[in-house]
This record gives structure tokens, C-alpha cells and sequence, in this order.
């Protein structure tokens, strides 16, 4: 067998990834990845599993078909065999055959292994790639050159995305990460229909300020505390991150969503102390993004879940005072009407044609 490095010069990878390392990169956010070309029909997968909360599965793309292979969780280094440990995945259904890479062919296959799942879930740190004594790599489809960040919450990762029987309700009772798939989610539809890079870095019930939203109970974290980290989920680990490694030419800032909890204050009293303060955080966050990216296009929304409209109010009202013509506020149709459950991948494959026309025509607008 040949083992190939993570380090090897034709592994390409896309996302916030920890390179501290460069033997032992770590993948944190959703839709990070890497991927590389091989030959021959021996095809495995070293990996530890940093485990959080949830069942825990990456994402496998081989030669265009989907697949899942299950993480152990006790923070060993496991050895994942795409032949016999990937079972097919599509459009959130899995078909009869599940171990569908069981007989590879000999040639060239290009591989993608990608974070299905959101960092409060877990990190995962690939070790290296088992091959055939006498097979080869090269370097898979270069990345794209524009490049799209998400900055949101469960709904931009894909979280729950793959029950689709249940669009337009309420989530599966005690679904434990098992339909999370940030592949079809609308952040890496739109970056894959405009052509962009993703970045998605976007976290399951986050919401602006710490101390209210979900995540990381009891010590609620908000986006101010986390958008600048690299690791950023304190059970796994955190360090900071060094925002001019990788600058996007499009943000789409989806927080709002998550900020009513453990009180709706917009719903309440839109003109209380503490919906004034949100407001004024939200367009300090907004001032923050464009002093780190000069140029981006910021667009600000929420999604198709269900939430109150004082929300989408707020974000209106603050794009309108920055008085910045490249920051927009953007309402799908359905915003905050269509399911009181996690946007499954019809409702997301609706927001990302939306989506991807609204930042289609801002660059119209600037020729």
C-alpha cells in the first residue's frame, strides 16, 4: 500500500481548515473539503474523529456520485475504506446498494471527502490516504477564483437538510445529525451555481451576541465571539484565525434567526433597550466585515424558516442607516413563512435559485 501524505502538493482544499499542522490538517466548518485524483481500486481514508455531540459523518464524492461514510468517536486515528464504509447518499435518500464503491475500476478517480456536519458537532483531523503500492495522484479540478463566505447558523450548513419527507414540519424527533448534509445546503448551491469558493462559516444555533441564541449551552457563544476563530467550539478547542488568509468577493450574512431565544425582543418591544443594542451589534458586525474586506458585497438575510417579520424589520433598518452601497438586504419570497422545521433540500434548492439570481444581478449592477 501507499499512504499519501495530507501534506502532498496535489491535495487541494477549500474551507477554514487548521493547516497548524500540515500532516494533521483539521476540518472544522461545513462544506470544508479536499480532494485529489488517483488511480487503481484501493481507496482508504485515515481520520480522527473529534467528537461533540451527534452522530458524525463526512461527506464522499467519487467520480460525481454522493456517499456517507459513519465516524467512530473515541478520538482514534480509524481507517475508513471507501469500498466497504461508504454508503450511497441522494438528494437525501439512500438507495437499495449501499456499498456502491465495492468494485472501483482501475484509471484515474477523483475524490472529494468534505464536513457534512457543523463544528459544535465535531472536528475531524485526516491523517492521510491509502492507495495501491503502484498507483498514482494528480491534482483534481482546480478551485473556483471568486470566492463566497456564509455567515450564518444551522439553516446555511444544511442542518436536517436530508429528511425530506418532512418539508414543511417540524424536524424529526431525536434525528441526532443523521440528516445533515451541508452538500445540498443553499450556501454551496449558490457558490456552485455563481462558480464561487465557499466558505461556509456558519454554526447551528448561533445567533449575534453571546449569551443568547443556542449554542454551546450553557455558555451561550454568539458570531461576535466566533467569526474571528479558527477553531471556535470550546469542548474541541479554539485559536484564533487570520481573517486576510482568504478574502470573499460576495458575504452573505444570515444571522437573526437564532437572536430569539431565550426572548423574542424584536417581537416584543421593537423599540426596547436590548432591540435598539441588537441592532446597533448587527450594524457594528456589518462595519467589522467591511473593514476586514474593503471590497465584498455583503448581502444580509435570514432564511425560509419560520420566524417573526420584526426580524427581517431590524435588518432592513440597519442596512438602510449604513448607507453603504455594497451592503443589501435581500427577502426571498417564502422568508420566514415557509416551515417551522429545518429547511429541507427542496426549500433549500428554492432559497439558492433565488439566492443565486439576487447576487447574479448585483454584478450587472456594477457594469
Amino acid at each position: 500500500m501507499k499512504m499519501i501524505s495530507p501534506d502532498a502538493k496535489e491535495m487541494i482544499y477549500s474551507g477554514r481548515i487548521d493547516h497548524s499542522d500540515p500532516v494533521r490538517p483539521v476540518f472544522i466548518y461545513a462544506a470544508s473539503f479536499f480532494k485529489i485524483r488517483f488511480t487503481g481500486n484501493i481507496c482508504r481514508l485515515h481520520i480522527i474523529n473529534h467528537r461533540a455531540w451527534a452522530q458524525d459523518r463526512v461527506g464522499v464524492i467519487l467520480d460525481g456520485v454522493q456517499g456517507k461514510i459513519l465516524l467512530s468517536d473515541d478520538d482514534k486515528e480509524h481507517i475508513y475504506d471507501i469500498r466497504t464504509d461508504c454508503v450511497r447518499t441522494e438528494n437525501g435518500i439512500d438507495p437499495e446498494e449501499d456499498h456502491f464503491f465495492k468494485e472501483l475500476t482501475d484509471g484515474y478517480h477523483e475524490l472529494m471527502v468534505f464536513k457534512r456536519q457543523d463544528g459544535g458537532q465535531h472536528y475531524f483531523t485526516f491523517t492521510g490516504l491509502e492507495i495501491g503500492e503502484n498507483e498514482s495522484i494528480e491534482s483534481a479540478t482546480p478551485l473556483p477564483t471568486k470566492k463566497l463566505e456564509v455567515i450564518g447558523d444551522s439553516v446555511s450548513c444544511g442542518e436536517v437538510c436530508e429528511a425530506v419527507e418532512n418539508v414543511g414540519m417540524p424536524d424529526p424527533e431525536n434525528n441526532d445529525g443523521i440528516y445533515s448534509n451541508s452538500w445540498y445546503s443553499y450556501s454551496w448551491q449558490v457558490a456552485r451555481n455563481l462558480d464561487m469558493e465557499l466558505h461556509d462559516t456558519s454554526q447551528g444555533g448561533i445567533s449575534l451576541f453571546d449569551k443568547t441564541g443556542w449554542f454551546n449551552m450553557p455558555d451561550l457563544r454568539g458570531t461576535e465571539s466566533c467569526y474571528e476563530k479558527l477553531k471556535y467550539n470550546p469542548p474541541l478547542g479554539e485559536n484564533e484565525y487570520d481573517c486576510s488568509e482568504w478574502i470573499p468577493d460576495v458575504i452573505v450574512l444570515a444571522i437573526g434567526q437564532n437572536d430569539s431565544s431565550p426572548v423574542d425582543i424584536m417581537k416584543e418591544d421593537y423599540n426596547s433597550q436590548k432591540s435598539r443594542k441588537w441592532r446597533e451589534g448587527y450594524g457594528a458586525f456589518i462595519r467589522r466585515l467591511r473593514s476586514l474586506y474593503p471590497s465584498a458585497e455583503i448581502v444580509c438575510a435570514t432564511t425560509l424558516l419560520m420566524h417573526d417579520p420584526s426580524w427581517d424589520r431590524a435588518i432592513d433598518e440597519v442596512v438602510a442607516g449604513l448607507s453603504d452601497k455594497k451592503v443589501h438586504h435581500f427577502m426571498y419570497t417564502r422568508t420566514g413563512k415557509a416551515t417551522p422545521g429545518h429547511p429541507r433540500i427542496p426549500e433549500h434548492d428554492e432559497m439558492a435559485r433565488e439566492l443565486t439570481g439576487y447576487i447574479a444581478s448585483l454584478g450587472k449592477q456594477e457594469r
